[in-house]
């Protein structure tokens, strides 16, 4: 049996929260830990540059991220964690993948396609907009940069969610019409949906996303926690009349985080009528004791930056051992070696 290569990619586009951790950090952190695989994890800065562009906001994503997944127990003895920023390998790659991909499959992403409907609605005065209007390159040929991403460490499986799934049936697209022309040199990815991976309400009930302003911040202190908590959006019910768990952000949440012991418990004690203040609070004393250790060596990484730094140098070293002869093998395939 061939040994698998799992690829996740981590935008750096803001701070982590609670919903980050429960569908994408934690259940990742895990499948770095299976001894079938190698895995290869990196922060995609130049992504983040897509809708961001702010550098000082860029750049404090980038040590949150890298200090939120190594103190949540990223094993890089075993995996490769980088900066998609530090492999140039990487950008050379996406150049040879945009000179075979046709437009017309670019045309047919969701993001693209769902901003020229947008642009294609009639505004107030009557009038419709440029289709174009406030799309850039980047945001454009994003599917072929997320293609290099992952071709360039022949990745077999990368985890996404099912937003995402169009983007590795491109990728798999993109590799295909370079093997037809140069021989098989890129692997096929195949994409990889949990659909038993949470995803969590935030504050207003809607899913947790920065862009909806609703987040709860991962690493935040004890006492923000706590104040962010108890901002979660609940319904008028008094205590004693007994409370629906499912479709609850607050049981969501404690959901995500608790035993079966503890969530069978929770759950009662809605049935029971628990005040809404009385269940903020057991769901802030739950979140807080899981996420207090983890806390104390992210608060301590950010503040020793420069050990968060020798990490990413050292596995962006490691990922260009790999990224550096196999992209000699392509140029020489493509004939500019």
């Amino acid at each position: 049996m061939n040994r698998q290569t799992w690829l996740t990619g981590i935008t750096t586009s803001g701070t982590p929260h609670l919903g980050n951790y429960v569908g994408a950090i934690r259940p990742a952190i895990e499948a770095s830990r299976a001894g079938d695989r190698d895995g290869y994890y990196f922060l995609a800065d130049y992504h983040a540059l897509i809708k961001g562009h702010d550098p000082e906001r860029l750049r404090r994503s980038r040590r949150e991220i890298a200090a939120a997944w190594l103190a949540l127990g990223l094993d890089t003895e075993r995996a490769t964690f980088y900066r998609q920023s530090d492999i140039p390998e990487i950008l050379e790659l996406t150049w040879m993948l945009t000179c075979l991909t046709a437009k017309g499959l670019m045309n047919r992403a969701h993001a693209y396609k769902a901003l020229v409907q947008a642009n294609a609605e009639v505004d107030e005065e009557g009038e419709t907009l440029e289709p174009d209007r406030g799309i850039t390159m980047g945001l454009f040929n994003y599917p072929i940069l997320m293609s290099a991403d992952i071709l360039m460490f022949r990745a077999t499986h990368v985890p996404v969610g099912r937003d995402q799934v169009q983007h590795l049936e491109m990728a798999r697209d993109i590799a295909q019409r370079f093997n037809h022309h140069y021989g098989e040199r890129l692997v096929l990815p195949e994409a990889v949906v949990d659909d038993d991976v949470a995803t969590l309400a935030g504050l207003d009930g809607r899913k947790m996303s920065k862009s909806y302003d609703n987040t709860i911040p991962l690493f935040e202190t004890s006492k923000r926690l706590r104040k962010s908590i108890m901002k979660i959006v609940t319904n008028s019910l008094e205590p004693g009349v007994p409370k629906e768990p499912e479709g609850s952000a607050l049981f969501e949440i404690h959901r995500a985080f608790a035993s079966e012991a503890q969530s069978a418990a929770y759950r009662q004690a809605f049935l029971d009528g628990i005040a809404w203040g009385e269940a903020k609070q057991q769901l802030f004393e739950l979140v807080d004791g899981v996420l207090a250790e983890p806390r104390e060596r992210y608060e301590e990484l950010m503040a020793n930056p420069e050990r968060i730094e020798k990490v990413l140098v050292a596995g962006a070293e490691r990922a260009r051992e790999t990224s550096r002869p196999f992209l000699a093998e392509l140029r020489e395939a493509v004939g500019i070696a």
